[in-house]
């Protein structure tokens, strides 16, 4: 394709050399806009102002580093360089190529720095995730005495949302109040960076002062009502809005999800069916995790169907989804099925059906997976091992189990937190070697975070009886953390197991004392869709 765009421009004149230049780079042909200036060049053209703006972007998305650097010398040589749009562009390539801090010096080195390029190097420090150094660049031109426009004060704000620095934004505010005039893209960047930062109120006056709002505006303030947690203010103001497009609809369910309002999230998706709105694979993928959640295997089937008649891609994201929602609704057949189907398999997805092959009991193929993602040459993560550990948990393989956590930090430079103490503790608390999981926390400090691995190790004394263990246990957390509750109730439960009823007695009626809470279960099954 890159030889017949090349002989497409031979012969052509420089004009027509950049008018299929700009044509193939607006359709994404990156790789013939680098043939048509390969040929213009050997035939002894000069690029100018017009070629290199695309040829410098192509030279950034397809990630050609030497071809880079001769575009800027041949810019520099023919005098280009100069050329405002030239010079953003090579910014912009710079970046795109992982060197921000050329970028910058393209910038320093220009002569006259025109808006275009202010404009360009705070979008570059905010891409490369520098947001301090935006804020910077942005108070530098606000002191430069240079007169923004939209875009600036967009990107600014953008930068001091990501920055969590609110001074230079406020600013912005009132400039945009007393000076610049209302600008409704302005107006949305300050509505989401207020949001963003924990400036709910100040967020509300805005939206209420703004002389216009749009989809944009009301989804923004959903999201942030969802973010603080007041889903009924997120819900009230959703329904308020009167035309509802699909990125507010999965903008309320996604603040359902993240506070687990599984049931009205997919009461939600059935209300947006009715008003004939199609999801996309964001809001698939939301769905998902809440069918994953409530076990509502027959519902999460025909998301899945849903997605297939759409043509949706079964990518690492949307894979993923599916992998996790069949196996935490036991149909972990189905989730090797989508696994073994789905393209471009990433760490995420190799941990997904480890851990759900784990979590039903396949400690043998989690294991044997885990071995093919490491032929794989996929590095796994701290989540993957949690899935790994497990397996050799359920398994009761000791050895594999003591293996795995030591590679975790020797091979793969992972320090183990409390879930893979937890997960090793249980291994060995359910083989009777209590000694040797007690010694393994020894060390790790007692707080509310690490409960779950003292209580792992708690729960293994009371299965083998060992209530010595146990009272050592319960007094090094009493002396560390008295606000720690939920002991009481495992050493109850020790008691009980060796008929020390007076003990028991003694430390439920501690438990009887109003200030000590016990964490309600819960639990969840689907029968005939409901």
């Amino acid at each position: 394709m890159a030889m017949a765009a090349a002989r497409r421009g031979h012969g052509m004149p420089l004009w027509e050399c950049n008018v299929l230049i700009r044509t193939l780079a607006r359709r994404g042909s990156f790789a013939r806009v680098m043939a048509v200036y390969y040929d213009l060049r050997a035939r002894g053209l000069v690029a100018d102002s017009f070629t290199y703006p695309f040829v410098l972007r192509a030279v950034g998305v397809l990630k050609l580093s030497v071809e880079g650097r001769k575009a800027h010398a041949a810019a520099i040589k023919t005098g280009f360089r100069w050329d405002a749009y030239t010079g953003s562009s090579l910014m912009e390539m710079y970046t795109m190529l992982g060197r921000v801090d050329i970028a910058r010096k393209v910038f320093d080195e220009m002569p006259s720095r025109a808006l275009v390029l202010w404009n360009m190097m705070v979008r570059c420090y905010i891409r490369c995730g520098r947001y301090s150094a935006a804020v910077a660049l942005s108070e530098q031109m606000e002191r430069s005495g240079v007169t923004p426009d939209r875009v600036t004060l967009v990107t600014a704000v953008t930068a001091c949302s990501r920055a969590r620095d609110l001074s230079l934004g406020r600013r912005i505010h009132v400039y945009m109040d007393n000076v610049f005039g209302f600008n409704l893209p302005v107006a949305n960047a300050l509505l989401d960076m207020y949001t963003k930062n924990d400036c709910l109120e100040e967020a509300v006056k805005l939206f209420e002062q703004m002389p216009a709002r749009n989809i944009i505006s009301w989804t923004i303030l959903v999201s942030g009502y969802g973010l603080a947690g007041q889903l009924d203010k997120a819900r009230v103001l959703f329904n308020q809005c009167k035309e509802k497009d699909l990125i507010l609809w999965t903008a309320m369910i996604n603040a359902c999800v993240q506070h687990g309002c599984f049931e009205e999230a997919l009461t939600l998706f059935r209300d947006m069916q009715m008003q004939r709105v199609e999801p996309d694979r964001f809001t698939v993928v939301t769905l998902l995790t809440c069918c994953a959640n409530l076990g509502a295997l027959d519902q999460g089937e025909w998301i899945h169907q849903y997605a297939e008649q759409r043509k949706m891609k079964i990518d690492a994201v949307l894979g993923t989804a599916l992998i996790d929602m069949y196996s935490k609704c036991g149909h972990i057949e189905k989730s090797l099925e989508v696994f073994w189907r789905m393209q471009g398999r990433d760490a995420t997805a190799w941990t997904a059906i480890i851990c759900g092959l784990a979590t039903n009991g396949q400690a043998g193929r989690a294991l044997e997976l885990f071995q093919d993602m490491q032929r794989s040459k996929v590095k796994p993560d701290g989540v993957t091992f949690i899935g790994v550990l497990s397996a050799c948990c359920h398994g009761g393989l000791v050895d594999e189990g003591r293996k795995q956590f030591h590679a975790m930090r020797e091979v793969y430079q992972i320090e183990p937190r409390v879930e893979h103490y937890s997960c090793l503790v249980n291994l060995l608390g359910r083989a009777g070697l209590l000694d040797e999981a007690e010694r393994l926390i020894g060390d790790v400090p007692i707080n509310k975070d690490a409960m779950p691995l003292f209580g792992a190790l708690l729960t293994a004394c009371k299965a083998h009886g060992n209530v010595e263990m146990s009272e050592r246990l319960t007094k090094r957390i009493c002396e560390q953390d008295s606000q720690i509750t939920d002991v009481n109730l495992l050493m109850s439960n020790v008691y009980a197991t060796a008929s020390r009823w007076e003990d028991v007695i003694r430390v439920r009626g501690k438990m009887a004392h109003p200030t000590v809470k016990k964490t309600a279960g819960c639990s969840l099954i689907e029968v005939k869709g409901y």
